[in-house]
């Protein structure tokens, strides 16, 4: 009598690669089930929500502080804005489970800064901590830690990119408690966006005493929030 052949059960699949209506990529993250960037155009939302939404691709010298790298498609924007108008950009950011760096690398061809010195580096060096780049004009610092329990700069940011997986995916940077800590990163007149615009989100940015305004959506999405220190 024959045995059935032994089977090993399949590997994860790989990272899927994420082609957007706007010509820029994004992918999908296995850990929470939904891509890291919008589907309907990353590049698109990273610079309508995040650089527009808080006035950054005006600002003299920005402050930039993320919530969520991810695969860099944020600082890719900003930077690429900075670049252009010719101003200096200290961008930090926390990142909890960063990709693979060869996924930021996938993500990032051809696309919006990524011939910038300061992300050739992010692709050299990632993920290895410490990790602090310093060009003639752009810091990033990210922080391979869990923002939750992280000490968090006060009074600094001209701009908080509040860019995690979705409140349903990912509730605890979502909560009042944390909003509240959030708040208190921003200097006076720092804009926070995001682009939630769940009904709990804009109350908790209001109750940490922030101005809160519904901006229109990026493509795919209706609405998306601002809120002013």
């Amino acid at each position: 009598m024959s045995l059935p052949p032994v089977t090993t059960p399949p590997a994860d699949p790989p990272h899927q690669i994420i082609e957007t209506p706007d010509g820029s990529r994004t992918a999908h993250n296995l850990r929470f089930g939904e891509a890291y960037g919008s589907r309907h155009g990353a590049h698109t939302q990273a610079r309508h929500v995040f650089v527009e939404g808080t006035r950054t691709d005006v600002h003299p010298a920005p402050r930039v502080l993320e919530i969520g790298f991810g695969l860099g498609v944020n600082f890719r924007a900003t930077l690429a804005d900075a670049v252009a108008r010719g101003v200096r950009l200290d961008y930090v950011a926390y990142e909890f489970d960063p990709a693979p760096a060869e996924l930021l690398r996938a993500v990032s061809e051809d696309g919006a800064g990524a011939e910038h010195p300061a992300w050739q580096e992010v692709l050299d060096r990632w993920p290895h901590a410490p990790f602090e780049i310093q060009t003639e004009n752009v810091r990033l610092t990210v922080h391979f830690v869990d923002v939750l329990s992280a000490d968090l700069l006060q009074d600094w940011a001209t701009a908080l990119y509040l860019d995690g997986f979705s409140p349903t995916r990912n509730p605890e940077v979502w909560t009042p408690d944390f909003i509240s800590r959030l708040a208190g990163t921003l200097a006076l007149g720092g804009i926070l966006a995001t682009y939630s615009a769940a009904g709990h989100v804009r109350r908790a940015l209001a109750a940490a005493g922030l101005s809160v305004e519904r901006r229109p959506g990026a493509p795919g999405k209706r609405e998306c929030l601002r809120a002013v220190r």
